[in-house]
């Protein structure tokens, strides 16, 4: 026999409410507050329109979170929440027991709707109690504040925030659109006319990844520079031109872009992904940067040597807490300037890539003894680059002395592989025991990583040991 768990007695209640409409409006200036997001879930679900539309007037909690329910509402219950803020915004004064003040359509806030930490919810966000046969208390109302993070990623998303951005834009006065993550993922740039409705000074963290021309990122550009508070700015894949009109154009759209970084007052993270058109224009950005930038990424770009010397040289770039330029080939280029660069920033640097590099065993002779001084190092990554066992050897060694080093990713030393520049596994399986007896040596507990390129197995660029190597120094 086989029991089922009674529903409790405060759904049963909800569901008996929303049956009847209008004891359903009647009712809420006088129901507990822990009936309202039980309650509110149902008619949500529920597509209960009217008593959406009565709630959202009567809500007792400073904030509705609404974005913990569900990531793009339907359009109808939507509306009937808008049409919910319309009664209130409506209103010069409003009871006070009526607190709601934000409606969150963000991605959190989903611990409000559990029933698990229902009564810690309600505990943090309940209205006081008025005094038994108190008069209600009437109070200014306040504008209204709507937090959304924007996502560009689809047609219907396109039409769901432009529908969203137009109806908060004809409210404004009463009612705050505050916007603090945007991400634009492979649309056209013409899905970004809303944002000309949206105050965009808001804008904290803005990813784009799209394979757009450069004409497209000059439009884009006109929104970025309204981003003055912008924090961490992400660009991705945009294309080097094609045509010839665009090759003319090339210097103007550069600079339309690079430009706007004059007003990126708090700028601290940059990543830049396959940003092929900043080669022979990477002096434009870095001259442009207001602020010391604690993150830079620079991955897959064919940069110039120019370029680089630019890098070593921006004043802007001496707090660095992670410097990536996985991708950038440095072969051909003075390894005096990447020495110059990890001179700079050695007491903050706690992050270095640089994966697929074209590093030699010559550049790690000039690079050691600025990257042995990074005492603040947590993480270095040098896989995908020619390196002999001697110049792996090399780099354990001055690496010794950083107390806070835990991660190492180094090239299979060139050994491992065959004239053919295939990987022997016998021979890589001795360079792992030449680096475990160099660790044993240096007598210092770390965990060391060897990867292999290609992978043997997968033929991917760049493999990492399954198992890194280890050795540990156990007092005595």
């Amino acid at each position: 026999m086989s029991f089922q768990t009674p529903p409790r007695l405060l759904n049963l209640a909800g569901e008996c409410l929303l049956r009847d409409k209008p004891l359903t409006v009647e009712a809420l200036e006088c129901m507990p507050s822990d009936l309202f997001p039980p309650l509110f879930k149902e008619a949500f679900f529920g597509m209960h329109k009217a008593s959406l539309k009565a709630m959202v007037c009567a809500w007792p909690f400073d904030c509705l979170p609404l974005g913990g329910l569900t990531r793009m509402p339907q359009r109808g219950a939507l509306q009937a929440v808008f049409d919910g803020l319309d009664m209130l915004i409506a209103q010069p004064v409003r009871p006070s027991r009526w607190r709601l003040r934000v409606l969150d359509l963000r991605n959190t806030g989903q611990h409000f709707w559990s029933q698990d930490s229902e009564d810690e919810a309600m505990e943090l966000s309940e209205a006081e109690p008025m005094a038994e046969g108190g008069s209600e208390t009437q109070q200014p109302l306040a504008p209204l504040e709507m937090f959304v993070d924007l996502c560009f990623s689809s047609r219907s998303q396109y039409y769901f925030f432009t529908y969203l951005i137009s109806w908060a834009k004809k409210r404004e006065g009463s009612l705050h659109l505050c916007c603090k993550t945007l991400e634009v993922l492979e649309v056209p740039v013409r899905y970004l006319q809303s944002l000309a409705l949206v105050q965009l000074g808001c804008v904290q963290e803005v990813e784009v990844n799209c394979p757009w021309s450069l004409s497209s990122l000059a439009k884009f550009a006109s929104y970025l520079g309204q981003m003055t508070n912008v924090r961490k700015l992400s660009l991705s894949h945009i294309h080097t031109p094609l045509s010839q009109e665009e090759e003319r154009n090339e210097e103007l759209h550069v600079s339309q872009f690079t430009s706007q970084f004059l007003r990126l007052q708090c700028l601290q993270k940059l990543h830049l992904h396959s940003p092929t058109f900043l080669s022979g224009h990477l002096e434009q950005m870095l001259s442009c940067l207001q602020t010391n930038l604690e993150t830079l990424s620079i991955v897959n770009c064919p940069l110039l040597e120019l370029d680089v010397m630019h890098l070593s040289t921006c004043p802007n770039l001496c707090q660095l807490k992670d410097l990536d330029l996985s991708g950038v080939c440095l072969t051909e280029f003075d390894p005096e300037l990447l020495c110059t660069l990890l001179g700079k920033v050695t007491d903050t640097l706690q992050s270095l890539d640089l994966i697929y590099c074209g590093i030699m065993d010559s550049h790690v002779e000039v690079i050691v003894p600025a990257l042995s001084c990074c005492h603040q190092l947590r993480a270095l990554s040098m896989s995908g680059n020619p390196l002999s066992l001697a110049a792996v050897e090399k780099l354990l060694r001055h690496t010794t002395g950083l107390p806070s080093l835990s991660l190492e990713v180094y090239p299979a030393p060139l050994e491992s592989y065959d004239a053919n520049a295939t990987l022997d596994l016998e021979k890589f399986a001795q360079a792992r025991e030449e680096v475990t007896g160099i660790l044993r040596d240096l007598g210092q507990s770390r965990s060391v990583y060897l990867s292999t390129s290609p992978c043997p197995h997968c033929g991917k660029p760049v493999s990492y040991d399954v198992e890194p190597i280890l050795f540990w120094k156990y007092p005595i």
